[in-house]
């Protein structure tokens, strides 16, 4: 607080400084060089200054500094995308050569196939734990805590972006032997270039606060998936159902936006390098249009959904056991901790055995990459139709290895299926960056080509085989089961719109969401958890709704005996003794004052207020400090989901718990957090 006194005083001080940078203004044009601080091209960059500012003055009338952030955010994360893309594809192309030119030679093309994805599995562990330990996994489970309002600012740094980025090249570049894919990891890189680029807004526009933890954060969680499939309305979606417990209406806009631009990024770099003509679907079939499919085979798509709701659950269940079994077994969890890149070397050595073509991976098409393996499942022809193998044996098609080893394609089909689910689930122990959603996506696909493949077996054997053997699209069915395989996994509905987005096959809306729904409803039964809230208790995050899932008894678990004993208070009439008492004794960031049901934050420096109030004895604490009034009150009766949710609805910081008019405790974000992980030790 400024007194009338010192204007004068303050005035002159200024008039003096005035004349001293004058004369030292003068001396410098007078002196010598060497004598003087002097920095080149002083009126180019006063030039380029004053154009920036004038510039920024312009885009902000145009519209908001934050709307070129949003598209900055799509095209900056469809570019790690599409230079991931093009890396992973020399890298793949590399271990082809090598494995093509050692023809002959059974036991080099055995450590070629083995040897080559271990080393990098094994680099890309190491690399990671070594750089940034938090740059592992997915990273999904960690950003949906952090948009919950948990504060875990270790995992929005450069240095785990860095780590992340060439972490996931490495796996990738493994191929389908480790079938991992990177919507997951991608989700959280698009959460770090969101954060960056949300406090590069900030300060462009000069705020003092940095909330990088709203709109950029839950809109780059949409553009992750945009930037990674070209799908901008299934990454909105992807971030309503799993991003976000709570999604506010006004980040619709934003978020369409800027997955919009990433997409649209995205699939322009994808025609710019030769992979496309022009702008489209990222896998192309050829369904029919005229009659897709005739009306009873509604129902078959039904049991689809059911079929592939079922298998969803074996292999939630054997996820959530190996998670169990890799925390409980000492062997393991030795591996884990001190032995990181030995552990995923080892299991991708032994994976990729498995696969090795001259042996067990010729039944299960492991020549081909992920890309290849979803674009020959999406086949709209009948494999076993005598036209098609026709065409095979007169030229090799894309698909022709799945009956490479000579045996009817219900075995490799059938063998994909029972192989691919444990080493899917073995591969989600592996300590490297990886995404989960691809490989699941797959696998129902290959669940329903299956089934598309009987039908049509079945209906060319019946009374009438020409037509109905024309009418049935096994792809169709690959596409339904992709959808609802993952949706069941996943517990959403943004794969059936992620399935028609891929291929734009809209025909096909009315089937792939009815198997969806009915997988979803299958696989949500029991209150399963998720594949993502499995990972965030396994964690121990501080995720409310993972927690529910995993245990519904802690949504009517009362909030007052999970408080901490009664915090220091304050009251309205306070003086300076009992405030200088209460800042040196209380390490809370904001102070409740019982009065008035307000609080005084304590960033906001409490020698400030301890100043006023010393120059001023007379005043009060409601007369210097600004109080932040509350109206929000909790009982100590009030559950945590009930607590957790006037946090996150309202944005507020505290909210007051008080019992018969007496203040009973105060609920933070960071006492929701400690209350969040007690329960999850109990789980």
């Amino acid at each position: 607080m400024k007194r009338l006194d010192e204007a004068p005083e303050n005035e002159s001080r200024g008039a003096m400084s005035c004349e001293r940078e004058n004369q030292w203004e003068t001396s410098r044009n007078d002196g010598p060089l060497l004598d003087q601080q002097w920095k080149p091209c002083q009126r180019s960059r006063a030039f380029v200054k004053v154009c920036l500012l004038k510039l920024r003055c312009v885009l902000v009338s145009v519209c908001g500094m934050e709307w070129y952030g949003y598209a900055a955010l799509g095209v900056v994360t469809a570019f790690l995308s599409f230079l991931m893309d093009l890396s992973v594809a020399k890298l793949l192309r590399a271990q082809q050569w090598l494995y093509v030119r050692l023809e002959g030679h059974g036991l080099l093309q055995f450590l070629c196939w083995t040897l080559y994805p271990a080393s990098l599995c094994a680099l890309a562990s190491s690399f990671s734990h070594s750089v940034c330990p938090f740059s592992t996994g997915s990273g999904v489970p960690e950003v949906r805590a952090m948009l919950a309002g948990v504060e875990m600012p270790h995992y929005l740094s450069l240095t785990n972006m860095f780590a992340k980025f060439l972490g996931l090249i490495c796996t990738l570049a493994a191929g389908s032997t480790v079938f991992l894919g990177k919507v997951g990891p991608f989700v959280h890189l698009s959460t770090m270039v969101g954060a960056y680029l949300s406090h590069l807004c900030t300060l462009i526009q000069g705020n003092k606060e940095d909330k990088a933890s709203g709109k950029m954060l839950v809109t780059a969680a949409a553009v992750g998936v945009a930037s990674c499939f070209g799908a901008p309305i299934s990454g909105v979606l992807f971030s309503v159902e799993v991003m976000c417990s709570h999604f506010a209406l006004r980040d619709y806009c934003p978020c369409f936006f800027s997955a919009a631009c990433g997409a649209l990024t995205f699939r322009l770099f994808s025609v710019w390098s030769g992979d496309g003509e022009t702008l489209q679907a990222l896998f192309k079939t050829k369904f029919s249009e005229a009659l897709p499919f005739y009306p009873l085979e509604i129902l078959v798509f039904a049991l689809l959904g059911l079929l592939c709701g079922a298998v969803s659950c074996c292999y939630l269940f054997c996820h959530r056991w190996i998670l169990n079994f890799t925390k409980t077994n000492p062997f393991l969890t030795k591996m884990l901790t001190t032995e990181k890149g030995l552990y995923s070397g080892v299991v991708v050595f032994l994976l990729a055995s498995l696969t090795f073509p001259h042996s067990a991976g010729r039944y299960m098409a492991s020549e081909y990459t992920m890309k290849q393996l979803l674009t020959s499942l999406l086949d709209s022809r009948q494999w076993g139709s005598p036209a098609h193998n026709a065409s095979v044996g007169q030229e090799p098609e894309p698909w022709s290895e799945w009956g490479a080893s000579g045996s009817p394609v219900f075995v490799s089909l059938t063998v994909f299926l029972l192989m691919k689910l444990w080493m899917t689930v073995a591969a989600c122990t592996l300590p490297l960056p990886a995404g989960y959603v691809m490989p699941v996506f797959i696998y129902g696909a290959a669940v329903g080509r299956l089934v598309g493949e009987g039908l049509a077996y079945v209906s060319s054997t019946g009374g009438n085989p020409g037509q109905q053997w024309a009418s049935v699209n096994p792809g169709g069915y690959a596409l339904a089961g992709a959808a609802a395989f993952s949706g069941a996994v996943t517990h959403t509905l943004s794969p059936a719109l992620l399935a028609l987005e891929l291929t734009g096959q809209f025909s096909y809306a009315a089937p792939i969401l009815l198997a969806t729904l009915l997988a979803n409803a299958l696989a949500r039964s029991g209150s399963r958890p998720s594949f993502y809230d499995a990972l965030s208790v396994s964690k121990r995050l501080p995720h409310l709704p993972s927690l529910l899932k995993a245990c519904p008894r802690l949504s009517s678990a009362p909030i007052g005996p999970l408080l901490n004993p009664k915090a220091a208070l304050l009251h309205k009439a306070a003086g300076p003794a009992e405030l200088l008492h209460v800042a040196n004794a209380s390490t809370d960031p904001e102070i409740p004052v019982v009065d008035s049901l307000a609080c005084v934050s304590e960033n906001a420096s409490w020698s400030k207020y301890i100043s006023v109030l010393l120059q001023a004895p007379a005043k009060h604490l409601d007369e210097a400090c600004c109080l932040h009034a509350t109206s929000v009150l909790l009982s100590p009766h009030s559950t945590v989901q009930e607590a957790h949710g006037v946090l996150s609805l309202l944005g507020a910081q505290t909210v007051f718990v008080a019992d018969r008019g007496r203040l009973a405790g105060l609920v933070t974000w960071s006492e929701m957090k400690r209350i969040l992980e007690e329960l999850a030790k109990e789980i």
